[in-house]
Order: C-alpha cells, then sequence, then structure tokens
C-alpha cells in the first residue's frame, strides 16, 4: 500500500465518522423537539378574536398537564396550570429576570408543606393574544421547576372550561 492510498483510507474514515458524527446530532435535536412538544404542546398557543372576546385553546400534555408558553412583562416563560395554586407563583430563580420586585413576606401551603413566599405583583402576563395586567403574585424560592404555576389570580380575570383534552381560556367582555 502506497503512501497515497494510505492518505485516501485516512480521509475516507474521518469523512465516514464526520457523517455518523452529523447524524447523530440531527437525531438529537429532531427527538428534543418532540419531546419538548410531549411537555409542552401550546408552545405556539393559537388565538382566535372575535369582536372583543380572544380564546385560547389549549392541549393537554402526555402528563395530563396544560402547559403554556407565555409571557411575563415581555420576557417568554412556560406556564403549568394549576387551578389549585391561589395566586400565580413564580420560582425565585426567575423573579429578577422577569423584574419582580420582592414584597411583604408570608406564608403558602404548597403540596410540597409550608413555604415561605414574596407577596408581588406582574405588571403584564400574556398567553397568546389574551393579556392580562397587575396580576397578584408570589415569589416561591422552593420551586425547583422553570416553570410558572397559573394559578387563579389569572384564571379569576378569564373564562375557562376543559372539553375533553382541551382547556379554552376566554376573555371576560
Amino acid at each position: 500500500m502506497t503512501s497515497a492510498d494510505n492518505q485516501h483510507n485516512g480521509a475516507a474514515k474521518w469523512m465516514l465518522i464526520l457523517a455518523w458524527v452529523s447524524a447523530f446530532i440531527l437525531l438529537i435535536f429532531v427527538f428534543s423537539d418532540l419531546l419538548e412538544k410531549q411537555v409542552n404542546p401550546n408552545s405556539q398557543p393559537n388565538s382566535q378574536v372575535l369582536g372583543n372576546q380572544v380564546t385560547v385553546e389549549l392541549v393537554r400534555n402526555k402528563q395530563g398537564h396544560y402547559v403554556v408558553t407565555g409571557a411575563i412583562n415581555d420576557v417568554p416563560v412556560v406556564f403549568l396550570v394549576d387551578t389549585g395554586a391561589t395566586d400565580v407563583a413564580v420560582p425565585a430563580t426567575l423573579a429578577s429576570e422577569l423584574g419582580l420586585i420582592k414584597g411583604r413576606a408570608g406564608i403558602a401551603n404548597t403540596a410540597n408543606g409550608t413555604v415561605k413566599i414574596f407577596n408581588t405583583t406582574i405588571n403584564k402576563l400574556s398567553i397568546g393574544q389574551i393579556t392580562l395586567y397587575n396580576v397578584d403574585a408570589n415569589i416561591n424560592p422552593g420551586m425547583q421547576s422553570g416553570h410558572i404555576l397559573l394559578g387563579m389570580s389569572a384564571l379569576k380575570q378569564l373564562e375557562f372550561t376543559q372539553r375533553g383534552n382541551t382547556l379554552i381560556l376566554r376573555t371576560l367582555n
């Protein structure tokens, strides 16, 4: 075997390795997108506007939860709809990024026990084309998830109906 043959075989080997690595990276992107859609099937919520009323339909995820991408103070966030939460609950790790200011300290009884929280107000909360202003919320240092609990302080400003695997959010007249 000549030196030229060795160089050709070496180049072919590296091209094959590069092709496999590229295929692997492509599969990671495809499957990570599929997994994200299983967790949050509402990453781009569709809004319908009829007159002055806005409707957003959410699809339940594989775990049976309603998860939706929205925004707090124009910063994109992921909400987990929680009708059992009195207020919108924000993990403390996200509070400063969202422009939230810690207010009066308090105690909240959660599914994980009693925790110290801080009251705050969300100036602007959006889901699709639904926008709510001056929403009561709390900053919760005990929350480990990056999801924000969309509690009743926001939901009470909306009409919501569940039909099958769909949750319909509608602005009030």
